[in-house]
Parts: structure tokens; C-alpha cells; sequence
């Protein structure tokens, strides 16, 4: 099984079209990935509240603060930023 997923991920020793396509999938379609969750996130935690996790009632809810997005946006922000400067000047 570990080789197999190994070669899988590695593309094995030759550069054809299964490579290329496992290529695709991990440098293109993970960052959207990754931003659906940042979505998901911004979306269920913030605009809906959070709740502690032991099941206290909904009264304690932790309500949203619009500080909470702009956090996110600025570390949003400075990913990108950190990104971008290693594919523009790397």
C-alpha cells in the first residue's frame, strides 16, 4: 500500500500524463480548496456566532465583531503578501 501511495504522489519515474495531472491537482485546485475553507470558516464562525463546544445554551453565544473579520482579512493579507514575494522576486 505505501509504495504504491509513495509512487502515486511522486509520480513515479517517468514525467507523463497521470504526472502531470497529480501536478495539476496539488499546485492548482488545493489553494481553492483552501480558500473554500477560509470561507467556510468566516461564514459559520463569525456571521453565526460560536458556542462552546460542551453544549452551553445558545444565550452564550459569542457574538460577531467586525474586528474579528478585519483580523482576517489582514492575515489574509499577509499570506498572499509572503505567497506572491516568493513567486514574484524568489
Amino acid at each position: 500500500f505505501i509504495p504504491g501511495l509513495v509512487s502515486w504522489i511522486c509520480g513515479g519515474y517517468l514525467v507523463s500524463d497521470p504526472t502531470l495531472k497529480r501536478f495539476f491537482v496539488l499546485h492548482f485546485i488545493f489553494p481553492f480548496v483552501a480558500l473554500c475553507i477560509v470561507f467556510i470558516h468566516i461564514f459559520f464562525l463569525h456571521l453565526q456566532g460560536s458556542t462552546n463546544p460542551l453544549g452551553y445554551d445558545t444565550a452564550l453565544k459569542i457574538p460577531f465583531y467586525p474586528n474579528l473579520l478585519s483580523l482576517d482579512i489582514k492575515g489574509f493579507n499577509n499570506i498572499l503578501v509572503l505567497f506572491l514575494s516568493q513567486s514574484l522576486f524568489g
